[in-house]
C-alpha cells in the first residue's frame, strides 16, 4: 500500500508513510486485498475525497484528520485485530467504513471495550441496527430492506420464477430474512434456495441446481469475486437467468470483473444516482471529483464520501482534541443533519441512519442506470 495523499496514513505489510501535520486520527480496517478489494478501494477513494477537502480548509476545529488504513484481507479475525491496533496503538478516536458483516460482528466487542465509535460500517446487517449498538452509528440502509424491495420489484414486473443463492454466514442469513419477506409480500416462493461456504466457494454443483430449476432470475447474495464466479458458473451451464445482487457490489470494479456478463445485472442501491446533479449531495461530490481530475464516480464512492461526511460532523461537534467517548456522544446528538438532500440523525435509542433504497441495472456501457 502507498500514501494516497497528504493527511492519509496507510499501513500494510510493514510499510509506513504519514503526514506529520495530521492531528485527529481515524481508522479503517477493510479488505484492501481479496474478494472485495475493488469496492473497498472505491469507497475509500470517496471518503478520501471528502477528508482531503476538509483538511484543505484547515481541518476540524483547527486540527487535520489523519486517515489510517489497515488491510484485513476480508478476514473477520484479522479485522478485529486491526481494529484493536488502530485504537490502542495508532490512537484512532473513531473507526469507519469497516467492511463485511461477520467482520463488524467481531469488531463490536473491541469498540465496547476501548470505548471508540464506528461510523458507517460498510454493511447493511440488521445485527448492527437491532438491538442498538452503543458504539455503532450506521449510515446506509439495511440489507433486509434492500433484499425485500428487490424481490418485490421482480414480482411486480412479472418475474415470478426466482432462485436464491447466498453465502453461508451472518451476511447471507441476514439478507435471507429480507428475501423471505419479499417473497411473502409478492405471494411467491423461491424455485431454488442454495448456500455456499464463504472461505471455499464451490459453484459447480450449485450452478447445475440453478439450471435444473430454470429460474427467470437468480438473486446472489455474496461479495465481489464470489458473485462474479457464481454468475460465470451459472452462465457456463447455459442458463440466461437475470442476475440480481445487493449494494455491497455497487462498484465500477465489480462491473469490470463481471465482464461480458455485466449487462442487465440488477443491483440494489442505498444512495442517490451517482450522476444525478439534481441531488445536492451528488452535485457536491461531482464538483470535488472534477477538481481532482476524477472522471468516474461510482455508488461505492458515494457511500464512502457520505460516511466520511457523517464522521467529520461527529468530530466537529466533539470539539478540539476529541476522544472516542466525546465523538460517540457528539454523534448521538446529531439531529436532522442535511447531507445534501438526505437527512441523518441519531439518538440513544436509534443508530439506524438513512433508509434510502433504490434499484439499478447495468447498461451496455457498464453504467448503473436507475
Amino acid at each position: 500500500m502507498v500514501v494516497a495523499a497528504a493527511g492519509t496514513l496507510v499501513i500494510s505489510g510493514g510499510l509506513v508513510a504519514q503526514c506529520a501535520s495530521a492531528q485527529i486520527i481515524v481508522g479503517q480496517t477493510a479488505g484492501f486485498t481479496g474478494a472485495v478489494a475493488a469496492t473497498v478501494k472505491e469507497a475509500t477513494d470517496g471518503a478520501k475525497l471528502y477528508i482531503d477537502s476538509v483538511n484543505a480548509k484547515g481541518g476540524v476545529n483547527g486540527q487535520k484528520i489523519e486517515h489510517v488504513m489497515l488491510d484485513d484481507k476480508f478476514d473477520p479475525k484479522l479485522a478485529a485485530a486491526n481494529a484493536r491496533t488502530l485504537i490502542s496503538e495508532k490512537g484512532a478516536v473513531a473507526l469507519f467504513l469497516t467492511r463485511g458483516t461477520p467482520h463488524n460482528e467481531q469488531i463490536i466487542p473491541v469498540l465496547d471495550e476501548l470505548k471508540v465509535p464506528l461510523v458507517g460500517p460498510s454493511t447493511g446487517a440488521m445485527l448492527l441496527h437491532d438491538p442498538v449498538r452503543r458504539n455503532v452509528f450506521n449510515v446506509r440502509s439495511t440489507y433486509q430492506r434492500e433484499a425485500e424491495k428487490a424481490v418485490s420489484l421482480l414480482g411486480s414486473i412479472g418475474i415470478t420464477s426466482i432462485g436464491v443463492l447466498h453465502v453461508d454466514d451472518t451476511f447471507g442469513a441476514d439478507a435471507l430474512v429480507g428475501i423471505k419477506a419479499g417473497f411473502e409480500g409478492a405471494k411467491l416462493k423461491p424455485v431454488f434456495l442454495g448456500k455456499y461456504d464463504r472461505s471455499k466457494p464451490d459453484f459447480a454443483q450449485l450452478s447445475l441446481d440453478v439450471r435444473n430449476t430454470s429460474p427467470q432470475a437468480v438473486m446472489v447474495v455474496g461479495s465481489g469475486t464470489h458473485v462474479v464466479d457464481a454468475l460465470k458458473a451459472i452462465r457456463a451451464t447455459g442458463s440466461r437467468a437475470q442476475l440480481v445482487t445487493l449494494s455491497n457490489n455497487a462498484s465500477g470494479g465489480f462491473v469490470k470483473a463481471l465482464g461480458e456478463n455485466a449487462r442487465g445485472t440488477i443491483i440494489t442501491q442505498v444512495f442517490p444516482n451517482e450522476r444525478s446533479i439534481a441531488s445536492p449531495l451528488i452535485k457536491e461530490i461531482l464538483a470535488l471529483a472534477k477538481a481532482k481530475n476524477l472522471t468516474e464516480v461510482s455508488p461505492a464512492m458515494v457511500e464512502g464520501y457520505t460516511t466520511a461526511k457523517v464522521l467529520v460532523e461527529g468530530l466537529r461537534r466533539a470539539g478540539k482534541d476529541p476522544s472516542g467517548e466525546k465523538v460517540r456522544a457528539a454523534l448521538e446528538g446529531i439531529r436532522g443533519y442535511d447531507l445534501g438532500g438526505l437527512e441523518v440523525g441519531y439518538s440513544a435509542s436509534d443508530h439506524t441512519g438513512l433508509d434510502f433504497v433504490d434499484l439499478s441495472i447495468i447498461n451496455k456501457d457498464g453504467k448503473f442506470t436507475r
